[in-house]
C-alpha cells in the first residue's frame, strides 16, 4: 500500500474515532444546559442534581475527545501538506478562528462550571454552562465552515497556483454551510438525546432514582423530537443543495447511472460499478428522485455515466451509507415521538424503555453513516472541482505513515475505550456516583 492509501485510512480512522466523542459533546452540553435552566427557573433540586451527574458524563467525553481532535488536525501538516500549501490561507484561518474564539473560550468555562456550584450566583452559575455549551457548538460552526470550502469552495482567487481568500463573508455564509451546521448539529443533539434516554430507561426499568430518571427522560425526549424532525426536513433541502453543487455525489448516492427526466427512486439497488450498471432494483417511485432534488417530478438528474470514471465517487459505499442514515433518522423520529408521547409516565411502556437502552448505539452509526457519504461521496476530490485528493498528499514514505497510522490506532482505541468503560460505569452507577 502505497503513502496515499495509507493517509487515506489514517484519516479515516482518525476522524471515525474523533466523531465518537464531538456529537455527545455538543449535544450533552446543550442538555445540561437546559437542565440547569430549569433548576434556576423553578428551584427544583431535582434539575440541579440532573445537571451534575449528566455534566460528569459530559466532561468525561469531552476530556477525551479533545486529544483525538489536537492529533487530527495535526495530519493536515503531516500527512496532507501539499493541500495544506494549496488552500491553507483559507483553511487555515477558520481553524484559527475554531481554536481561538470557541476552543479556548468552552475549555476555561467548563472550569468555571467545574468549581463554580457554591461559588457563583446560580444565575452566573446558569451563564457558564450556557457559554460553555454555545462556545462548544461554536467551535463546530467553523470547523464545519471549512469543510463545506472543501464541499462547494467559494470565495477564492486562484493566485500563484494556491486558492487564496477574496471574500470571508462569501466563505462563512454560503448556503452549502450553514446546511451542513444544521445537519450536523441536529444529528449530534438526537445522539445526545437519545443517550439521556437510553441511560434513563436503563434506571427506569430497574426502578432506580425513578422520579429524577423520569424528568431525565421527559427533557431528553422533547430535545430528541425536535430535532429528529428538524433532521429530517432540513436533510431534504440539504440533498437538494448537494444536486445543485455535487451531481457526482448525488448520482453514487442513488446509484443513479442514466441521465434522465420523471427520475424513479428505488428503495433498494444492488449497484454493479464494474458494468456500470445495478444489477437489482426494487420498488421504484416514479419522479420521486427527480422531485426530491429539483423539486419537481420532471426535472432531469444526470446519471453517472456523464462524468468520466476518474471523476466518480466509489458508489456502494456511498449509496449503502446514505441509506443506513436516511433510514436511521426515520426510526429516530418515531422513536423519539414515542417517547415523548409517554414521556410523564415511561414506565408504562417496558417494550419502548428496552428499545432505547438498546437504541443507543444507532445515532453514532447515522453520524458515521454521515460523514461517509459527506467524504467518500466528494471523491476524488478534496477540495470539489479544484484539487484531487490524490495530489493533496505529502511527499513521505509509506513506512513513515504505516508508524503514524499504527501509533495513532493505538491511542484512538485506548481512549475509545477508556470513553466507553467510564460512560458506562457511571452511568449505570446514577447520581450517586
Amino acid at each position: 500500500m502505497d503513502a496515499l492509501f495509507l493517509s487515506r485510512l489514517q484519516f479515516a480512522m482518525a476522524t471515525m474515532f474523533h466523531f465518537i466523542f464531538v456529537p455527545l459533546t455538543l449535544g450533552l452540553s446543550m442538555l445540561v444546559a437546559i437542565m440547569e435552566t430549569i433548576y434556576v427557573k423553578t428551584g427544583d433540586e431535582t434539575y440541579k442534581r440532573m445537571a451534575k451527574f449528566w455534566g460528569k458524563l459530559f466532561l468525561i467525553n469531552f476530556a477525551l475527545g479533545v486529544v483525538t481532535g489536537i492529533t487530527l488536525e495535526f495530519q493536515f501538516g503531516t500527512n496532507w501538506s501539499k493541500y495544506s500549501g494549496y488552500v491553507g490561507d483559507i483553511f487555515g484561518s477558520l481553524l484559527a478562528i475554531e481554536a481561538t474564539a470557541a476552543f479556548f473560550l468552552e475549555s476555561t468555562f467548563i472550569a468555571v462550571w467545574v468549581f463554580g456550584w457554591e461559588k457563583l450566583s446560580p444565575k452566573l452559575h446558569l451563564l457558564s454552562i450556557w457559554l460553555v455549551a454555545g462556545a462548544s457548538n461554536l467551535s463546530a460552526v467553523w470547523i464545519l465552515i471549512a469543510n463545506a470550502f472543501m464541499q462547494h469552495p467559494v470565495g477564492y482567487v486562484m493566485r500563484n497556483g494556491r486558492a487564496e481568500l477574496a471574500n470571508f463573508l462569501d466563505v462563512v455564509l454560503q448556503k452549502f454551510a450553514w446546511l451542513e451546521i444544521f445537519h450536523t448539529l441536529s444529528g449530534a443533539y438526537i445522539l445526545a438525546g437519545f443517550f439521556v434516554l437510553g441511560i434513563s430507561a436503563y434506571h427506569l426499568l430497574r426502578n432506580n432514582e425513578t422520579d429524577f430518571f423520569k424528568k431525565s427522560f421527559a427533557v431528553a425526549a422533547t430535545f430528541a423530537l425536535i430535532f429528529s424532525a428538524v433532521e429530517v426536513l432540513e436533510g431534504h433541502f440539504h440533498g437538494s443543495e448537494i444536486a445543485e453543487t455535487q451531481p457526482t455525489k448525488l448520482a453514487a448516492m442513488e446509484s443513479l447511472w442514466e441521465t434522465g427526466t420523471n427520475v424513479p427512486m428505488h428503495l433498494l439497488v444492488i449497484p454493479d460499478e464494474d458494468n456500470e450498471r445495478n444489477s437489482i432494483e426494487v420498488l421504484p417511485i416514479p419522479g420521486l428522485l427527480s422531485f426530491l432534488a429539483y423539486h419537481s417530478p420532471s426535472a432531469t438528474v444526470k446519471g453517472l455515466k456523464d462524468f468520466p470514471r476518474e471523476e466518480r465517487p466509489p458508489v456502494a459505499l456511498t449509496y449503502y451509507s446514505f441509506r443506513i442514515m436516511v433510514g436511521l433518522a426515520f426510526l429516530f423520529l418515531l422513536l423519539s415521538f414515542l417517547a415523548w408521547k409517554n414521556k410523564a409516565d415511561p414506565l408504562q411502556s417496558k417494550a419502548l424503555l428496552k428499545v432505547l437502552v438498546w437504541a443507543i448505539p444507532l445515532p453514532y452509526l447515522a453520524n458515521e453513516a454521515g460523514w461517509i457519504v459527506a467524504e467518500v461521496g466528494r471523491q476524488p476530490w478534496i477540495v470539489y472541482g479544484l484539487m484531487k485528493t490524490s495530489i493533496a498528499v505529502s511527499p513521505v514514505s509509506s513506512g513513515q505513515v504505516w508508524l503514524s497510522f499504527a501509533l495513532l490506532t493505538i491511542l484512538y482505541s485506548f481512549l475509545g475505550t477508556v470513553d466507553i468503560y467510564l460512560l458506562a460505569k457511571f452511568g449505570r452507577k446514577g447520581p450517586e456516583a
